[in-house]
């Protein structure tokens, strides 16, 4: 696409569409859950058990391809106080998509990888003989879908996009896109990774996902932390007003603002700095939702 803003500076910008992939279970979301799904089906799984916050497009994918595959759904959402509020957007479309929704406290969430807490989670009160049985057997997806599976399976964005650009970024949540990205990225090309919440954990995360997916480091990438605007699901003004005026720009519906939005603002701003090498070529993934 034109924009000036990278013109100016010798780089041209392509926009990667992966949330046109699947009308409901899009970018990432589909690339990360396929392996998953595969799995959970070819073991015999009925149920599939995972995690996320108020917002999680994670389990809104999750619920829609649960409904898809005729597969119940059980999602542990970070936040007890909302089983009290009227659900959101997000988790009235998991809800109508029929996955059942278990409120924890957030102290509770931080303790989720404990061998322990589904056992903890069938004690809850609000479950009936059916739903712990469900949770007991249940095929378990990490927060964000990332894991060894889901890495193998955003291997191929990489690969799609060999030879076609000098620099791939994508926004991150739980590092398991930007993980597999990189993988499948050739050795002259580099994958940038935006984290969207704050912490600067990632680094980590990244690096140990890599290794239980192909036994150690692939490819070449990095973070910048700056663009997270304060957090996961946090924006404010500048972000809104930047987000409107790019899409207007370049005929776009509307950017999503959670991973999106910052992900484009984050790329703008370092072309601006002079991060890009004159004659380069920027794709950004497109993770969605629409």
């Amino acid at each position: 696409m034109s924009d000036e803003r990278f013109a100016a500076h010798g780089v041209r910008l392509f926009l990667k569409r992966d949330d046109l992939i699947h009308p409901t279970v899009p970018g990432n979301k589909w690339r990360k859950l396929a392996p998953n799904l595969r799995a959970a089906l070819d073991a015999g799984h009925t149920t599939l058990l995972t995690f996320g916050g108020a917002y999680s497009n994670h389990l809104r994918a999750t619920a829609a391809a649960g409904r898809m595959l005729g597969l119940a759904t059980v999602g542990v959402v970070r936040g007890h106080e909302l089983a009290a509020r009227p659900l959101n957007p997000s988790l009235a479309r998991c809800a109508a998509d029929g996955m059942r929704l278990h409120f924890v406290t957030r102290a509770d969430y931080r303790r989720r990888h404990e061998a322990d807490f589904t056992d903890r989670l069938l004690h809850d009160a609000d479950a009936d003989a059916a739903g712990r049985r469900a949770v007991r057997d249940a095929f378990r997806i990490p927060e964000g879908g990332s894991n060894s599976l889901a890495v193998q399976g955003c291997k191929a964005l990489g690969e799609e996009l060999r030879g076609r650009t000098d620099v791939a970024a994508v926004a991150c949540g739980t590092g398991g896109t930007l993980a597999g990205l990189a993988a499948g990225l050739g050795p002259d090309q580099r994958a940038l990774g935006v984290p969207v919440l704050r912490g600067g954990f990632l680094d980590g995360d990244i690096g140990e996902l890599q290794r239980s997916a192909f036994g150690g480091p692939r490819g070449r990438w990095h973070l910048d932390e700056r663009f997270h605007f304060g957090g996961y699901a946090r924006g404010g003004p500048q972000l809104e007003e930047f987000a409107s005026d790019f899409a207007a720009r370049h005929g776009l519906p509307p950017l999503e603002r959670l991973y999106v939005a910052k992900l484009l603002f984050a790329l703008t701003t370092l072309a601006g700095e002079g991060a890009f090498a004159p004659g380069s070529t920027v794709t950004a993934v497109v993770t969605g939702p629409r």
